[in-house]
């Protein structure tokens, strides 16, 4: 048998200041109770194009020979601000999106395992509990299904011998959160499979796990928490050391706009896993736990000066996550998009995880009619930029970006406008 192998936030009065003012019920609420993780190791949209003309549910159900005992979604995010902070124990500011990847199956008694087919990428078998009768490849598409079972097994769950179909709506690679929701999606429909039912916080620290211990990956909660635990209409302030979230609005009259490059990102988890060893000596020098616990005083004694830009982007887009957060409870784009826009300028040249076609399609959004500000989303390098665009030039902002882009690069973006939808259920 074999497994896959696997201020505080610089100014501590600005954190307590704004959770303060959260907590006396200015326009949004906390709707996930204060839980501190273990310690230990451990996916209505309106577009200029039809995304979803035959849904990621509809395709799942058709694929399965048999009715269905399950039906688990999970939506995909986008970013609006507060990048490469969840692993530093920060803030981040996503909502989910209305784009899905759904997970159904049937338990098959007479069976000796788990047969998963993927509309794109064909079927995989394997034991109930994570192993495989060959040696298994983590890059392989179903990775993320098997080390799900593999960590529930771990954990006592007895998923029995079961047939399941995988579709998707979110864009695989593009920083929206693909292989999240497909994680979420699955441990769902595993549970429910067995007769079992965790709550979402344990849900997502076993999908951090899985993607941690599991395939190697570098990877902070917030993807597999907002694909969770999202409350449609409002994006999520999540506190990724407490796993408290506080339901924020989008300002009012604008619209978020995930704007696709096209651009993949490929065989650059090496450049992640630098990223965040970068953090993390910078921790180690300045003897604090996570960078979340520094400020830029600290900051500036750091003596390598790439470790003194990785930190000083990760404690300003804390400070700027918080200050985004307020500015939406004022219900002021102006200073939102701003925000928006100085993180895009950090992760570009303090981080140094933009890319070309990034870069492109930002600079394309902030020439746009209507556009407060807009920045990249997600990991980096490549995928999608995000967004705040005033609700009565959506439509010229939409045809500006795609012609500006398509000059600059020959390639036509995806442009599509969002609003903020509800995270994972299980039927």
């Amino acid at each position: 048998m074999h497994r896959p192998r696997g201020v505080a936030v610089a100014n501590k009065q600005v954190t307590n200041r704004f959770l303060e003012k959260v907590g006396r019920g200015a326009r949004g609420d906390t709707f996930l109770a204060s839980r501190r993780p273990r310690s230990g190791s451990c996916l209505s949209a309106a577009s200029h194009r039809d995304l979803r003309a035959v849904t990621a549910h509809d395709r799942a159900i058709a694929s399965l020979w048999t009715k269905a005992d399950v039906v688990s979604r999970a939506p995909g995010r986008v970013n609006l601000i507060g990048e490469h902070t969840d692993y530093n124990e920060g803030f981040v500011l996503p909502m989910a999106l209305p784009l899905d990847t759904v997970v159904v199956g049937a338990i098959e008694s007479a069976a000796d395992g788990v047969t998963i087919i993927s509309e794109p990428f064909g079927s995989v078998r394997f034991h109930t509990d994570g192993t495989t009768a060959e040696p298994f490849d983590t890059m392989h598409w179903a990775a993320h299904i098997i080390g799900a079972h593999q960590l529930l097994f771990e954990a006592g769950v007895r998923v029995p011998p079961w047939s399941g179909a995988v579709a998707t709506d979110v864009p695989i690679g593009a920083n929206l959160s693909s292989s999240a929701a497909l994680l979420v999606a699955t441990v769902g429909a595993a549970l429910r499979l067995a007769g079992d039912s965790w709550d979402p916080v344990r849900i997502v620290e076993l999908c951090r796990c899985v993607e941690n211990d599991v395939l190697g990956l570098p990877s902070g909660i917030m993807d597999h928490l907002i694909s969770a635990t999202a409350v449609a209409g409002a994006a999520s302030l999540i506190d990724c050391r407490t796993y408290e979230a506080h339901r924020i609005p989008v300002p009012a009259a604008t619209r978020v706009a995930v704007l696709d490059t096209k651009s993949r990102r490929e065989l650059l988890d090496s450049e992640f896993a630098n990223r965040r060893a970068a953090c993390e000596v910078a921790c180690e020098q300045l003897g604090v736990a996570t960078l979340r616990d520094t400020t830029m005083a600290d900051v500036a004694l750091l003596a390598d000066s790439t470790v003194r830009r990785r930190a000083t982007h990760v404690v300003t887009e804390n400070i700027r996550t918080l200050g985004a957060a307020e500015a939406a409870l004022n219900d002021d784009p102006e200073r939102f998009g701003e925000l928006m826009t100085h993180s895009h300028m950090s992760l570009r040249d303090d981080f140094e995880v933009s890319g070309p076609e990034l870069d492109a399609i930002v600079d394309a959004a902030l020439t746009a009619p209507g556009c407060f500000g807009a920045r990249m989303t997600g990991g980096g390098f490549a995928g999608c930029a995000v967004a705040l665009v005033a609700v009565e030039a959506s439509d010229e902002f939409i045809g500006a970006v795609t012609n500006s882009f398509e000059r600059t690069t020959g390639v036509e973006p995806n442009v599509m406008l969002a609003a903020p939808g509800p995270g994972a259920t299980v039927s």
